[in-house]
């Protein structure tokens, strides 16, 4: 599964069902491009969990709207209830952990 580029227009659409995990991130941002590419990993990887990106310099309403003062933060959610939230770089193997204790 790839990781999909959300703008406010589909972000709704996109969490209203099932499991999704969201990396607000912005392209300058150096803890964002380690990230980035452990997100697209577990996309391949866990198939029932729907994963997707906002570009926090486009999408500003929508990086309001979640509180996100720091990047790259991933938000956790189930049938469009967020609930849990991770902000900074963390490596693969610890987001692994975090997704199995929240039973994502």
């Amino acid at each position: 599964m790839t990781v999909k580029k959300l703008t406010s227009k589909d972000f709704d659409e996109f969490i209203k069902s099932g499991k999704a995990i969201i990396d607000f991130y912005a392209d300058w941002c150096n803890p964002c491009k380690i990230s980035s590419p452990i997100i697209e990993e577990l996309s391949n990887e866990i198939k029932d969990v729907k994963f997707g990106k906002v570009d926090v310099d486009k999408e500003s309403e929508l990086a309001r709207r979640f509180y996100i003062m720091s990047i790259p933060t991933l938000l956790f959610f189930k049938n469009k209830e967020r609930i849990d939230r991770v902000t900074g770089a963390i490596p693969k193997d610890e987001l692994i952990e975090k997704i199995k204790e929240i039973k994502l």
